[in-house]
């Protein structure tokens, strides 16, 4: 099993909106950085957990926990050309995006925002932290992920 962090802005795309969702899951579409496609159509399996971290928001976090639902398979918002994620390069024959679907597991009920995370000694090589690392999805080490988890439940 593999650890991940997928940051979503909550205007677009918040963790309430993945409990609503129908059977708790959706897709993650939009990616459009190679390396974080690649993280999806390379290296993510189903029942990967996910770090789910609010992003460009007032306070930045991990908020809940996620799991990977789906093995990848092409981004079909790249072929609408009414999508503000259409790529007109990328086609279904030759597919350039792909997609995973991410299914809720647990939302936590304070989150742990990046400002804690960064006074933390063990999370202090964790990519979230390292400068100029803005990826929308992330690898995680087992032991950052459940330090995380253990600060949303305990708060320490």
């Amino acid at each position: 099993m593999r650890y991940w962090l997928m940051k979503s802005e909550p205007e677009a795309f918040s963790i309430d909106d993945l409990m609503k969702m129908e059977n708790q899951t959706d897709h993650w579409d939009g990616i459009r950085n190679y390396q974080a496609r690649n993280f999806m159509r390379d290296d993510m399996r189903v029942g990967d957990k996910i770090l789910f971290y609010h992003s460009n928001c007032e306070e930045p976090g991990v908020v809940g926990i996620a799991e990977v639902a789906s093995e990848a398979y092409p981004d079909f918002t790249a072929f609408k050309s009414d999508s503000k994620y259409y790529d007109p390069k990328s086609t279904e024959e030759k597919p350039r995006w792909f997609m995973v679907d991410v299914k809720f597991v647990e939302k936590f009920k304070e989150s742990v925002s990046l400002k804690k995370i960064k006074t933390i000694p063990e999370l202090s090589d964790m990519k979230l932290v390292q400068k100029g690392n803005r990826l929308s999805i992330m690898t995680v080490e087992k032991n950052e992920f459940d330090i995380i988890v253990n600060l949303a439940k305990t708060g320490e």
